[in-house]
C-alpha cells in the first residue's frame, strides 16, 4: 500500500467493473478506504448482482487495503443518503466521492422510447446528483464545526459524447453534458468549504464500449480502464485544493482539460428577423466549428 491517501475515505459508485472497479483499486492501492457501491446490473441497467462489488472489495483486502460494499441504487435520493452515511458510520468521515455509475441504452432520436430517455437520465444525472447533494451537505455542516476547509472532493464522470457529441446518444450525451455543466455549478458553490468539484471524460474499452468499433490488441491496450484512474486518485489527493471546475480527458493516451463554452463571434442586435439572415450566416462562418468525438474541429 503507498501512502498518498492515507486516512482519506472514498466512494466510488459503480465500482463493481470497468472504470469504477479501477478507481476503487487504486484509491486503495494508495492508502483510501473505499465504500464500492455498484449494483450489478447490466449494461442497460437492468438486474442486480451484489457479487462483482464483492469481488471488488475481496481484492482490495487482499492487497492490505480497507473497503466494504454498497448496492444502493444511487438514483435513489434516499438510497444515495444511506451510502454517504455507510462512509461516515464505518469510518468517521468522508472525503472523496466518484461519480461513476452508469447505463446505456443507445438510440437514434427518431426511435428513442421514453423509458430509454428516463433509464439514462436516472442513472447519470440524478445518480450524480443525489449523492453529491447529501456529501455536500456533509461537508458544509462539518466545515462549520471546525470553521474551515474540510478538503472534500467530489469527482464525476462525464464523456466525450456529452461534450462533444455522438450520433445515436441523445440521452447520453445529455447526461454527461449535464453532468459537465453540473460540475462546473457546483465547484464555484462549493468552493467556501474546501470543496472541489471536478470530472473525467474517459477513453477506455469497458463492458459498455466494447464492440462499437474494431481496434487492433494495440488499440485496446492503450484502452486499459486502468490508465484512467491516475488523474482519478491525484484529483482525490490533498495536493489538487487549487485544481477544481475542471473536465479532465484521460485515457487512450490521452491527458487533457476540456475548455468549456466560451462566446464568439458577436453582432449588432436585429429586431426585424425577416432582416436578421444574413448577420446569423455570417456569423455562423465566423464562429469556431463544433468538435468532434476527437475534440477537434468537426470537418
Amino acid at each position: 500500500m503507498v501512502s498518498f491517501l492515507d486516512g482519506r475515505v472514498a466512494i466510488v459508485t459503480g465500482a463493481g467493473r470497468g472504470i469504477g472497479r479501477e478507481h476503487a483499486i487504486m484509491l486503495a492501492k494508495y492508502g483510501a478506504r473505499v465504500v464500492v457501491n455498484d449494483l450489478g446490473g447490466n449494461t442497460d441497467g437492468t438486474g442486480k448482482d451484489e457479487t462483482p462489488a464483492q469481488e471488488v472489495v475481496r481484492t482490495i483486502k487482499e492487497a492490505g487495503g480497507e473497503a466494504v460494499v454498497n448496492i444502493e441504487n444511487v438514483a435513489d435520493f434516499l438510497g444515495a443518503k444511506r451510502m454517504i452515511d455507510q462512509a461516515i458510520d464505518t469510518w468517521g468521515t468522508l472525503d472523496i466521492l466518484v461519480n461513476n455509475a452508469g447505463i446505456l441504452r443507445d438510440r437514434v432520436l427518431a426511435n428513442m422510447m421514453e423509458e430509454e430517455w428516463d433509464a439514462v437520465i436516472a442513472v447519470h444525472l440524478k445518480g450524480t446528483f443525489a449523492p453529491s447533494r447529501h456529501a455536500a451537505a456533509y461537508w458544509r455542516n462539518k466545515s462549520k464545526e471546525i470553521n474551515g476547509p474540510v478538503g472534500g472532493r467530489i469527482i464525476n464522470t462525464s464523456s466525450v459524447s456529452g461534450i462533444y457529441g455522438n450520433t445515436g446518444q441523445t440521452n447520453y450525451g445529455a447526461a454527461k453534458a449535464g453532468i459537465a455543466a453540473f460540475t462546473v455549478i457546483a465547484a464555484r458553490e462549493l468552493k467556501r468549504y474546501g470543496v472541489t468539484v471536478n470530472a473525467v471524460a474517459p477513453v477506455a474499452l469497458t463492458r459498455m464500449t466494447e464492440g462499437l468499433r474494431e481496434m487492433s490488441e494495440e488499440q485496446k491496450a492503450a484502452r486499459d480502464p486502468a490508465l484512467v484512474s491516475p488523474p482519478i486518485v491525484w484529483i482525490a489527493s490533498a495536493e489538487s485544493q487549487d485544481f477544481t471546475g475542471r473536465i479532465v480527458e484521460a485515457g487512450g493516451g490521452l491527458l487533457a482539460i476540456s475548455e468549456g463554452w466560451h462566446r464568439g463571434p458577436e453582432a449588432t442586435p436585429i429586431n426585424d428577423p425577416s432582416k436578421l439572415g444574413p448577420t446569423m450566416m455570417e456569423l455562423q462562418k465566423k464562429a469556431r466549428l463544433n468538435a468532434g468525438m476527437n475534440g477537434k474541429d468537426l470537418d
